[in-house]
C-alpha cells in the first residue's frame, strides 16, 4: 500500500474496512467491521485469521505513544518496517497523529543504506525488530545526531544487544506490544537511555491497565484494544467480537506495579525430565554466550518429544553460522546448564524460515526438525 494513503484525513474517516496488505479477496460485509483495519495473525488452529482493531483506536494508540516519546510537529517518523503488520502501520498512524513529517525508506534492508538514509533525512524517531538493530551494531555504525528514539519491537533484543547498540548511540528503546492492541502496550520512556540498557520492568502506557492471571498469564484492558476478528470456517468466514473488557494473551509477564517484565509465550514452555523449560529464553542465554557474536533469527532451540525425557532440546543454526562459534557457544552454555536444560548436539540447515519482521516461524521449524 501507499503510505501516503494514511495522511489524508479521508482515509481516517471513511467507513469501509481497510487491509493493508490486501486480504486475498473481498472483505466480508459484516457491518461490525465499518472503520476497522484488519491486520492478519496465525490462529491458535492454523486457519486465517484476521484482527479487526477500530481507526479510532489506532489514533488513539498513536496519540498516547507520540506523547510518551515526546513527539511534535517538528518531530520526524522513519518508517523501515512493513505497512502490513501493525508495527510499520502504526508508525504511519502516528505521524498522521502529530501532523509531523514521516519519510519511509526505500528498497530492501540494509543497514548501512538505512544509516546513511536516516542522517540525510533527519529523522529523529524509528521503530526497528531485533534484527536490524543487529546489523546496525554489526555493522559497526554509529547513530546520527538527529535521532532521538528507537522503539525496539517485534521480539525482544537481547540485553547485550541493547547495551552494544547504546554504547554506539542508538537510542534502543525496549517495548511490548501487540497486534490486538494496535501496537504498544509498555515502552521505556526517554529518560531511561541514559542508564543501562534492560528488557525488563517496562512501564505501562497510560492508555493500558495490566494484570496478571493463571499462571502469569497477562491480561490487558484498554481503549484501544480489538473489536474482534473474522476467521475462516468451514462454512466461509465468521466474525467473533471480543467478549470482555479484559484480553488474555499468550504471554507470560512479572507485573511490578505498572512495570512490565516478558518472560515469553505460555505456548512455549515445555517439560524436560519433569522440569518446565522455555527454549526461547535458551536463546537469549546462547546470545550471552557468543558475546552478541549470534546473530537472532539465524538459529533456534527446538523442543522435540521425548519417550524418556518427554522432550529434547534441539538447537538449529543456519549453515552460514561459523561452526567454531556454533561449538565454543553450546560449549560455554553446557557446562553451566542444569541438566535437564542440556541441548542435543547441532543441526544445521540452509536456512531458518522467518517471516518479514525476521521473527521464527517456530511452527514450521518444528516440523521441518521433525522430518
Amino acid at each position: 500500500m501507499d503510505a501516503a494513503l494514511l495522511n489524508d484525513p479521508a482515509f481516517w474517516d471513511h467507513p469501509e474496512p481497510f487491509a493493508p496488505g490486501g486480504f486475498g479477496e473481498e472483505i466480508p460485509a459484516f457491518p461490525e467491521l465499518d472503520g476497522h483495519v484488519l491486520f492478519q495473525t496465525s490462529g491458535s488452529t492454523g486457519n486465517p485469521k484476521w484482527i479487526a482493531l477500530p481507526k479510532s483506536a489506532l489514533l488513539l494508540s498513536a496519540a498516547c505513544v507520540n506523547r510518551h516519546l515526546q513527539v511534535t510537529e517538528d518531530s520526524r517518523w522513519g518508517l523501515a518496517l512493513p505497512l502490513h503488520h501493525v508495527g510499520g502501520f502504526g508508525v504511519a498512524t502516528r505521524a498522521f497523529e502529530a501532523a509531523c513529517e514521516m519519510k519511509m525508506f526505500p528498497g530492501r534492508w540494509n543497514a548501512a543504506a538505512f544509516h546513511e538514509w536516516l542522517g540525510k533525512n533527519e529523522v529523529t524517531h524509528t521503530s526497528l525488530v531485533p534484527t536490524q538493530v543487529h546489523d546496525l551494531i554489526a555493522a559497526d555504525l554509529h547513530a546520527p545526531a538527529t535521532l532521538k528514539a528507537i522503539v525496539v519491537g517485534g521480539g525482544r533484543l537481547a540485553e547485550e544487544q541493547g547495551k552494544a547498540a547504546r554504547s554506539l548511540g542508538w537510542p534502543v528503546l525496549a517495548s511490548y506490544g501487540m497486534t490486538e492492541a494496535c501496537s504498544q502496550i509498555a515502552t521505556q520512556p526517554l529518560d531511561l537511555l541514559d542508564s543501562p540498557y534492560q528488557i525488563g520492568n517496562i512501564p505501562l502506557l497510560d492508555i493500558w491497565d495490566a494484570r496478571s492471571g493463571d499462571e502469569g498469564i497477562l491480561e490487558i484492558s484498554g481503549p484501544s484494544l480489538f473489536s474482534g476478528a473474522l476467521v475462516r470456517g468451514d462454512s466461509g468466514w465468521n466474525y467473533v467480537a471480543r467478549s470482555s473488557d479484559w484480553h488474555r494473551t499468550s504471554d507470560r509477564v512479572r507485573l511490578d506495579g505498572r512495570l512490565l517484565s516478558p518472560l515469553g509465550r505460555a505456548d512455549a514452555i515445555v517439560k524436560v525430565l519433569g522440569e518446565l523449560v522455555d527454549p526461547e529464553e535458551i536463546e537469549r542465554e546462547l546470545i550471552g554466550y557468543s558475546d552478541g557474536k549470534l546473530i537472532p533469527g539465524t538459529f533456534a532451540v527446538v523442543a522435540l518429544p521425548d519417550e524418556r525425557a518427554e522432550h529434547r532440546l534441539i538447537p538449529i543454526f543456519e549453515k552460514t553460522v561459523d561452526p567454531e562459534l556454533v561449538l565454543n557457544v553450546l560449549s560455554r552454555y553446557q557446562t553451566h546448564a542444569l541438566g535437564y536444560r542440556r541441548l542435543q548436539p547441532p543441526l544445521f540447515t540452509e536456512v531458518i524460515p522467518r517471516n518479514e519482521l525476521g521473527k521464527i516461524q517456530r511452527a514450521l521449524l518444528q516440523k521441518m526438525a521433525t522430518e
